[in-house]
């Protein structure tokens, strides 16, 4: 949407998924695009379960979202997330401007689609290092529509150094490439949700079966689960984050961690999603206590989200008619390999983000095509297979 030639003000609004907190902001077209950069710290992609997170200074009243009954999450010693603990929705970064005064930076994911098509501009990514292997990087190199490629920083912008453009410098692994590990951790930022993915145990069901036997979430080659972009508009207001990754787990491959599902007598991770809410909503005498923080939210008829009750991130979305398949949120995997997981999951590279259409017409529009432009030619130098008519064929 472009701003007229007389419009000098636009509003812009944050909204949680469940709508229950909007806050809205009056901006002058002369100040934007609004500056942000993509945070890819290990902290931030715990805490969301995205991949990176996003933020811009919240240019409306600040007393509003003060006085709000978002919760609030110490997320460091000057950091808090405040967050709708109904549905999750991670919305406002708080931190001290000042002795007396506190500033607000709001999550980009939880802004209405509907600004002009210069509203955010993204100015370069942030602590990539922690990701060991450039984490979403690839595909958000030129997110602005104008070509321009963004610097990457280890750290902080200016205060750490400007990584390379072929960082971190190791040959990417091919297609068919597989790894077994036992269990991949699935944590978030609190530690409240702690549970694994026993990979390997996947791995060799998987590998076991025929090609017409696999799951259409399984890759045919390489047999690991598929990981692949998002952007519906419910997902990315959850998330707080505009583009976002999910995994396709059958639950009987979730547990608990080794030490704890040791227990004697105690019972796994539950198989079914039925199971599952039953598991987590049941009352606390009867609730497992190794569920910890893992709240669930019904967004609408047949499907629930699961999150983190006290840092906000999201975990687990369940479709009701999958019967014992979740996706899970990427930014929640402790892999060896970095925060793509390669090891673990097949990445469904190049070809439409899921769910496009719910930003088409709107200010992330140039973005989505650049997000699809570059991920397509990532997945042609990796000579990956073009995985979307691979489906329409099958």
């Amino acid at each position: 949407m472009a701003v007229a030639a007389n419009q000098d003000k636009i509003e812009i609004t944050a909204q949680c998924l469940c709508k229950a907190h909007s806050f809205t902001a009056t901006v002058c077209c002369s100040s934007l695009p609004l500056k942000a950069s993509a945070c890819h710290c290990n902290s931030c992609r715990h805490v969301t379960g995205a991949m990176y997170s996003v933020d811009v200074p919240w240019p409306g009243d600040h007393d509003a979202v003060r006085n709000s009954t978002l919760r609030k999450y110490g997320f460091s010693e000057r950091l808090k997330v405040l967050f709708c603990d109904v549905c999750s929705s991670t919305m406002f970064w708080e931190q001290p401007k000042d002795e007396k005064e506190v500033q607000y930076g709001v999550f980009t994911g939880v802004l209405l689609n509907d600004g002009p098509e210069n509203l955010i501009k993204l100015t370069g990514h942030i602590f990539v290092a922690d990701t060991l292997d450039g984490g979403a990087t690839p595909w958000l190199q030129k997110p602005n529509g104008d070509g321009t490629v963004l610097k990457r920083w280890a750290g902080r912008t200016e205060e750490s150094e400007e990584l390379s453009p072929d960082w971190p410098g190791k040959k990417l692994p091919d297609a068919g490439w597989r790894r077994a590990i036992p269990e991949v951790p699935i944590r978030c930022h609190c530690k409240g949700v702690d549970l694994v993915f026993r990979q390997a145990e996947a791995l060799e069901e998987n590998t076991s079966k025929e090609p017409t036997e696999v799951s259409q979430y399984i890759d045919p080659i390489s047999r690991k689960p598929v990981a692949g972009l998002d952007a519906c508009n419910s997902c990315r207001t959850s998330f707080g984050v505009d583009f976002f990754n999910w995994t396709f787990v059958s639950l009987r491959h979730v547990g608990f961690p080794a030490q704890g599902s040791k227990l004697q007598g105690s019972p796994s991770f539950p198989t079914t999603l039925e199971d599952l809410h039953a598991a987590v909503i049941a009352e606390e005498h009867q609730r497992d206590p190794r569920l910890g923080t893992l709240s669930v939210y019904k967004s609408s008829d047949g499907v629930k989200r699961y999150f983190c009750s006290r840092c906000s991130a999201c975990v687990f979305y369940a479709a009701d008619r999958r019967h014992d398949v979740v996706n899970i949120a990427v930014g929640l995997f402790h892999s060896p390999g970095g925060a793509r997981a390669e090891e673990t999951f097949f990445w469904l590279l190049g070809g439409p983000v899921q769910h496009r259409d719910d930003l088409k017409g709107g200010w992330r529009d140039a973005w989505l095509k650049a997000v699809e432009a570059e991920s397509e030619a990532w997945r042609v130098e990796r000579t990956f297979p073009e995985w979307w008519r691979l489906r329409n064929r099958g």
